[in-house]
């Protein structure tokens, strides 16, 4: 079932690529170290490649939201998590600058994976990580997977990629602290954020 918070027909930017195709997703997961049964949110899931793997990762008894404000992608995601026999996860059809239709300090783990730097880039970024922190339980962790800082492709312009420490800049100030980066392949790497109790 699709949960519309607004009805909304953007296609945002990006939709239809997903960069779980090109991480190492054993280095993806040994980085996060999720745990069995936690409520995990994916804000810019796309057709929920992530979402999917996640979902086998913290098991039946956890779950997903997944938000993306692309339709196509969240019907996808939808008939493939039908399919699976995956009622762990719950697709929302909404934009993830405006707020979330979730209730506060609900979720352990939130991830970005390579969209803030689109939400950066039309000026979207201190919402979308506002509304992040209100969401996470005290201690929860945002988890954000980016494009190095070189020349592509694959990936966006190089003027819109984020080096980790530009990512620090706009994530700390909204109440997070840096706990660990790693590399996840050769063009992402995987920055761990703690919310601040």
């Amino acid at each position: 079932m699709i949960f519309t918070a607004d009805p909304v027909e953007k296609t945002p930017p990006g939709a239809g690529h997903s960069s779980f195709d090109l991480i190492e997703a054993p280095k993806f997961f040994a980085g996060l170290k999720l745990g069995r049964g936690i409520t995990f949110l994916d804000l810019g899931c796309g057709e929920g490649h992530y979402t999917l793997a996640v979902a086998d990762a913290i098991g039946k008894d956890g779950l997903i939201y997944a938000l993306d404000l692309w339709q196509p992608g969240i019907k996808a995601l939808e008939e493939q998590a039908a399919a699976a026999g995956r009622r762990n996860i719950k697709a929302i059809l909404t934009d993830i600058s405006k707020p979330f239709p979730l209730a506060d300090q609900s979720v352990d783990v939130a991830l970005m994976a390579t969209v803030l730097h689109d939400l950066l880039e039309f000026g979207l970024g201190d919402a979308a990580l506002k509304e992040t922190a209100r969401v996470l339980k005290p201690g929860g962790t945002l988890a954000i997977v980016e494009f190095k800082k070189i020349e592509g492709p694959p990936g966006p312009p190089l003027r819109v990629r984020l080096a980790p420490e530009e990512v620090e800049m706009v994530v700390t100030p909204h109440g997070f602290r840096k706990t660990r980066r790693t590399e996840v392949g050769p063009f992402n790497y995987l920055i761990l954020f703690a919310k601040e109790a």
